[in-house]
């Protein structure tokens, strides 16, 4: 409305060069309506709108970076923020307690460089053969020696031993599957990255479908074949030692889902709200968690 005003007014004027009343009330008023319009950028501000931002370590940012994050160079050694010490929430300890294996967890403020096989297979490893895994597995033995799941494995010493190795065999291929194989061959992270912050409901609903969700090794979120397959895998390896009664879908699907839902899961839990507990529970100092 305010452009066809002008323009019949121009056309009202001729040539002669003068502005007629109508002219100058059309443009006085979409003056008075149009919003004040912002310089034009000069060219150094056009190059640096165009540049990455980057954080006070030089390194791109990251999204969610409040400046508490430990910035990694391309050699994987640690850049200290000098402005944003690393916080006190969220720190994952190697051993829980001192002596439970955490070797997959990753502190908040931390964002670490991806692992190459070998490490994955490291990982793998220590949570195979450390010595608290022989200890977990002679307690996780108990429950299906008590309530007899597997009755041709018969009693005693002889059938707790049964229970024993086929648990730690179990545990085993889950772990060189869900820490070291399939992470390497889908190129995925399987490491945990706590929350650390947040209502414990989302930092729990956050922690147990850590067992969906993974990272990539360039960062991005998908969908945890390492851990799904994984898992599935070492499940289908067990019909290979298992009785014939307990080689069935029904059965495979039976261990796989507890070794994804319960341990995986359940641990997942424990492990991001262990800090928390450590810190205002138990007041352990961070060197003792």
């Amino acid at each position: 409305m305010f452009i066809s005003i002008p323009f019949r007014a121009f056309a009202q004027t001729g040539s002669t060069g003068s502005e007629s009343p109508a002219r100058t009330n059309a443009v006085a008023a979409v003056e008075a309506v149009s919003p004040a319009l912002p310089a034009a950028p000069t060219p150094q501000q056009a190059q640096n709108s165009k540049a990455p931002q980057t954080g006070a370590t030089g390194s791109p940012a990251i999204p969610g970076d409040k400046g508490d994050r430990v910035h990694y160079d391309v050699n994987g050694k640690p850049i200290q923020n000098p402005n944003a010490p690393r916080p006190d929430y969220g720190q994952q300890p190697q051993r829980i307690m001192g002596w439970i294996p955490n070797y997959r967890a990753v502190s908040v403020g931390a964002k670490p460089p991806p692992t190459p096989f070998k490490e994955k297979f490291i990982v793998g490893t220590q949570n195979t053969f450390d010595y608290s895994a022989f200890i977990f597995n002679a307690v996780d033995s108990e429950v299906p020696y008590v309530s007899k799941s597997y009755p041709e494995f018969g009693n005693g010493m002889v059938g707790y031993g049964r229970y024993y190795w086929h648990g730690f065999v179990d545990k085993g291929i889950g772990n060189y599957m869900t820490d070291t194989i399939v992470p390497t061959l889908t190129r995925q992270d399987s490491r945990y990255y706590a929350m650390g912050t947040g209502h414990w409901y989302l930092r729990a609903l956050y922690a147990y479908t850590r067992v969906l969700i993974t990272p990539n090794d360039a960062g991005k979120n998908t969908f945890n074949y390492s851990e799904i397959v994984g898992k599935g895998a070492a499940a289908g390896l067990g019909d290979l030692y298992y009785p014939a009664p307990y080689r069935t879908w029904t059965k495979t699907g039976q261990r796989w889902l507890v070794q994804v839902s319960i341990r995986d899961g359940g641990f997942n839990i424990f492990r991001e709200f262990w800090p928390d507990v450590a810190k205002h529970v138990l007041h352990l100092s961070a060197k003792n968690q």
